[in-house]
């Protein structure tokens, strides 16, 4: 399997300074800064970059799970966010929601649920957050 990589540069002081990022070979390149982590400012963060790969992972173990068992999606959205807190002296993401939303043809909202869960147990992200960030998922069909 291929080693993903990703490049980060930071500028100055924690609170004065500035940096920039570029996912993979550029597929996305955002700032970030102290203001738009740790407040409302312009830019992205890591937390939201952490989210978005849990995001798009689970709707791809949802979906190659679903089309396993014979019922593949027309659409599947997840939207992750990851909440960042102060423990102690430091700071981690402590909790990271899933609302997972699925159009599938022939199955049950019970049977969506339990395929969800499922994914969200097997998907590469949430097992190298397994044991250190708690998991909540909401899991429904679209009508």
């Amino acid at each position: 399997m291929p080693t993903r990589h990703s490049s980060a540069e930071w500028n100055g002081t924690l609170k004065s300074g500035s940096g920039k990022l570029t996912v993979g070979k550029g597929a996305f390149e955002g700032a970030y800064s102290f203001a738009s982590r740790f407040e409302d400012g312009k830019g992205t963060n890591p937390e939201e970059l952490l989210a978005a790969a849990h995001a798009a992972c689970l709707s791809m173990a949802l979906s190659v799970g679903l089309e396993r068992a014979g019922t593949p999606v027309e659409r599947v959205t997840t939207r992750a966010s990851a909440t960042l807190e102060k423990v102690g002296e430091a700071f981690r993401v402590t909790k990271m929601r899933l609302e997972v939303r699925g159009r599938v043809p022939g199955i049950t909202a019970a049977a969506f649920k339990e395929a969800a869960e499922k994914a969200k147990d097997g998907c590469p992200i949430s097992n190298a957050l397994k044991g250190n960030v708690a998991f909540e998922l909401d899991a429904q069909l679209e009508g």
